[in-house]
Formats: C-alpha cells, sequence, structure tokens
C-alpha cells in the first residue's frame, strides 16, 4: 500500500508541475499576445499617420503655387483739358524802313537791322484728343511776357539810334503728336500769332525823337516733345517760329516840338522762343486706357 502511495503521490505531483508549467506557459504566451497587439496597433496607427502626412505632402504640392499680387499698371491719357506755365527765351530780328514823313510826304529811308535777345515767359491752356492708340490732336492758347530788346544805330542816318522791345506774343495755334510710348509725345503745332511791341527813335544826343506801341498779327508753327511724368502732370520743351509781314506800317508819334511831327515806319519782325513748361491735366472721360506697345 505504501509503494502505491507512493507513486499516487508522484503522479499527482507531476501532473501539478505539469499543470503549473503549463499554466506559466499559456499566461507567457498571453502576455507575448498583449505584447504583439499593442505594438501591432502602434505599428499600424504610424502606417496611418504616415500615410496621412504623404497624402497632404502631396496634396500640398498639387496645389498652385500663388502668384505675387500685380501692381496695376499708371494710366496715361492724353484726351482733355490742360492748364500750366512756361519759361525760356527769345530772339528777335526787326527790320525798320520809312515810308513817309508828316507833312513831307513819300519819304522813303533805310532805319536798318536789330537783332534782340531776352526773357519770355507766361501761361498756357488747351485740349487734346485721342485718335487711336498713338495720335494726338489738339488746340491750344499761350500768352507770354517777354523784355526781348535791343538797340541800333539807323542805317540812313546813323548817328540816330533805334529800339526795339517785344513785350508780349499770344499764340492760338492747332497741333498733331505722336505718342512714341504712352508717355511721351513728339508733335508739331501752327496757328496765329499776336506780338505787342515798342520802338522808340533816339536823337544823337540822346534824346527822345519819335516813338510807336503797336500790335501785329503774324504766323507760328513750332515742334517739341511733352512727358507726362504722373497721370495729370506733364512737361514739356518746344521751340517756335513767329513771323509778321507789316503791310500797312505804324505811325510814330514825334517827340514834342520836333518838325515833322511824326512819320511812318514799317516794321518787320521776325522772332523765335524756346521753352519749357509743365501742365495740369483735366481728364473728360474718366479712366485712361494703357496703350499697348
Amino acid at each position: 500500500m505504501k509503494h502505491r502511495d507512493n507513486s499516487f503521490r508522484s503522479r499527482t505531483s507531476r501532473t501539478f508541475n505539469l499543470t503549473i508549467l503549463s499554466g506559466i506557459e499559456i499566461g507567457r504566451t498571453a502576455v507575448q499576445g498583449d505584447y504583439m497587439r499593442r505594438h501591432t496597433r502602434l505599428v499600424f496607427a504610424a502606417a496611418v499617420l504616415l500615410g496621412l502626412a504623404a497624402t497632404g505632402a502631396a496634396s500640398a504640392a498639387d496645389l498652385p503655387v500663388k502668384a505675387p499680387p500685380l501692381v496695376a499698371p499708371m494710366m496715361y491719357n492724353w484726351q482733355g483739358c490742360y492748364i500750366g506755365g512756361n519759361v525760356g527765351g527769345g530772339w528777335n530780328r526787326v527790320d525798320t524802313t520809312r515810308v513817309t514823313a508828316d507833312g513831307i510826304g513819300p519819304d522813303p529811308a533805310n532805319y536798318g537791322r536789330e537783332n534782340d535777345s531776352g526773357v519770355i515767359g507766361g501761361v498756357q491752356a488747351g485740349c487734346d484728343f485721342m485718335a487711336g492708340k498713338d495720335l494726338v490732336f489738339g488746340v491750344r492758347g499761350m500768352f507770354d511776357f517777354s523784355n526781348i530788346n535791343g538797340r541800333h544805330a539807323l542805317t540812313d542816318f546813323p548817328t540816330f539810334s533805334e529800339t526795339n522791345n517785344l513785350q508780349s506774343i499770344g499764340t492760338a495755334t492747332g497741333r498733331i503728336g505722336y505718342l512714341w510710348t504712352p508717355q511721351f509725345l513728339g508733335y508739331a503745332q501752327g496757328g496765329m500769332a499776336f506780338s505787342q511791341n515798342r520802338n522808340v527813335v533816339y536823337q544823337p544826343s540822346g534824346a527822345l525823337s519819335e516813338s510807336a506801341s503797336y500790335n501785329l498779327p503774324g504766323m507760328t508753327v513750332g515742334v517739341g516733345a511733352e512727358y507726362m511724368f504722373t497721370p495729370n502732370w506733364s512737361v514739356f520743351a518746344e521751340w517756335n517760329y513767329y513771323w509778321i509781314e507789316d503791310q500797312s506800317g505804324q505811325h510814330f508819334v514825334a517827340a514834342p516840338g520836333l518838325v515833322p511831327t511824326g512819320e511812318t515806319l514799317n516794321v518787320k519782325p521776325v522772332s523765335q522762343t524756346v521753352l519749357v513748361g509743365v501742365n495740369y491735366k483735366f481728364h473728360w472721360d474718366g479712366p485712361a486706357v494703357v496703350a499697348k506697345y
């Protein structure tokens, strides 16, 4: 009986040990399973995050690159009216001949030629019209005061002298221009001119002999260039030529006590000016259209 008990106890012990070992192995397997499941979940989550990141990067790469904001081009519109001022220099050539003397009748004499120079300046106003994208037509009025004067000896009476003073010039002209760029206009112009003059003849002693103040009509032509540096402001430079044909002559009044009491002189001035100026423009047709070049 004792032998059988020992055998039973031995078998029971082995069975218990196997049970314990099996439990330990099962627990170890469960722990390893949990470990694998946790790591699998972590790997899967990391894969999902990496996928989302890659998708976002690809989408960002597919988005169009935002262009820098465009700066609105400056608008230059030549159609409209303007006012402005100018200043420059002038030259005047005057030929004077005597036609008649009071109380004597026809009495021709050559009083000679005088070349004068001086400063000139004034104001202008006008309007321009555009034809297409590069042609400009316009009209303008200009009035300039001047101090263009000189003195010369009379050709036929060299002890006498004469002074000529061009006091002002007014013009009414039309012009046509071509836009070399949207800002730069080259132009030619022509029209009517009116000059105010004063001539004085002096005796050999320097005392007054006779004088006359008069206005003469004439013609003018010129060329110039204008540059619009903002949509409302421009600067210009131009050369003008004026000529007067005095057909009737001007009556010079002698100084008191002189005989004869006066005479009629034919005065023929030819003038040139070089002017620079600035204009302020008023646009009547709304926003300007930029010309394409």
